[in-house]
């Protein structure tokens, strides 16, 4: 934190006061601790003692002393919370385990950070058939881990993945292709480019043609966009994606400069290929009559879950603190719920039946 590197700045000038004012030579790698031990034995060697309180006049050995034990105590503070942050970048001091987030609640509409965590359920045939807690602000972290707990169970086959728009990356998609399962994930892009004025937006790499001969794009105007290097990103995970950068040989007198680029040179772009045969592969399987049928009963069962939890329920929020809580207490919802929804599915005459069917007009 800036706190604490301002703290640390502060450190070789207490050293140079002590260096200069006592005569004593610490090398700047000296730890503080023996510091400490060296001027409280000049102070018992010289027969100071250290006085505390009002009307008492603090020796400049003890207050060169206070000095470093304020550094030590704040330095240990911070070395504990960074033990805490576990990859976070916030922590609750109430509940170390949360993670400051923006949560969908926002009452007083000013965007106010709360202490939280990221609710993951997986569901089948309406049943919750797996849970997660996780402290990742954003879904798209999540669903890699919550695959892995729930392939370690080893209870069923992990087939079709069918996940919102908040789940996309290269790496997700390359993890469900390694590990044979089908991507029914929503492209971020899916409802923009549904819209009019998608196709306006000429400086998007997809509204442009792309010549995989010569590696090349040819933007709206028919100019070329030349392959001019390769960069590789590193995401939060750790993941590495590879891509292909490209610049426009020239913009100068463009008439659909404005609605391509911003930039007052000419127009650059970076794109992962993979990421892009990927996205089109999932985007081929939710645009299938039975992709529709899927994505339609993710948005009944899965989101049906939270719905039912929140308004049927009540529950809004978690009465225990620490991630090993949090989790046993939404297994027990996750348990109440699947008692009701086979008595519901019992009553309905509905046992069996995994899926609704598609509505079509």
């Amino acid at each position: 934190s800036k706190n604490e590197q301002k703290l640390r700045t502060k450190l070789p000038e207490i050293l140079d006061e002590i260096n200069y004012a006592y005569g004593v030579r610490f090398p700047e790698n000296t730890p503080v601790s023996d510091m400490i031990g060296t001027l409280s034995s000049l102070m018992i060697k010289f027969g100071i003692e250290r006085v505390y309180g009002k009307g008492h006049h603090k020796s400049s050995y003890q207050k060169a002393l206070e000095k470093l034990e304020g550094y030590r105590d704040k330095m240990a503070q911070y070395d504990y919370y960074n033990s805490l942050f576990d990859g976070r970048n916030s922590f609750s001091k109430t509940d170390t385990d949360a993670t400051f987030m923006h949560m969908k609640e926002d009452h007083m509409r000013n965007g106010q950070l709360k202490p939280g965590y990221n609710i993951q359920a997986a569901v089948e045939g309406e049943y919750i058939v797996g849970i997660d807690v996780s402290s990742e602000r954003s879904d798209v972290n999540t669903l890699i881990p919550f695959l892995e707990k729930l392939n370690s169970l080893e209870l069923f086959v992990l087939k079709n993945i069918i996940c919102d728009a908040g789940y996309e990356s290269e790496e997700n998609y390359l993890y469900l292709r390694s590990h044979n399962m089908t991507s029914y994930i929503k492209p971020v892009n899916y409802e923009q480019s549904k819209k009019r004025n998608y196709r306006t937006k000429y400086g998007r790499p997809e509204n442009m043609e792309y010549h995989e001969m010569g590696d090349i794009f040819v933007c709206k105007a028919g100019r070329i966009l030349w392959r001019v290097g390769t960069k590789h990103e590193k995401s939060k995970t750790g993941f590495v994606s590879e891509k292909a950068m490209y610049r426009c040989e020239s913009c100068e007198g463009c008439p659909y400069k404005q609605n391509c680029t911003k930039a007052k040179g000419n127009k650059t772009l970076s794109i992962s290929h993979k990421f892009k045969e990927l996205r089109t592969e999932s985007l081929e399987n939710i645009t299938t009559e039975f992709g529709k049928q899927l994505r339609m009963n993710r948005s009944i069962q899965a989101e049906g879950v939270f719905g039912v939890l929140k308004e049927d329920y009540g529950f809004r929020r978690f009465l225990c603190r620490g991630k090993n809580n949090i989790r046993t207490e939404f297994l027990l919802l996750g348990l109440a719920y699947n008692i009701k929804k086979l008595f519901a599915k019992i009553s309905e005459n509905r046992l069996g039946i995994s899926l609704f069917e598609l509505k079509t007009a």
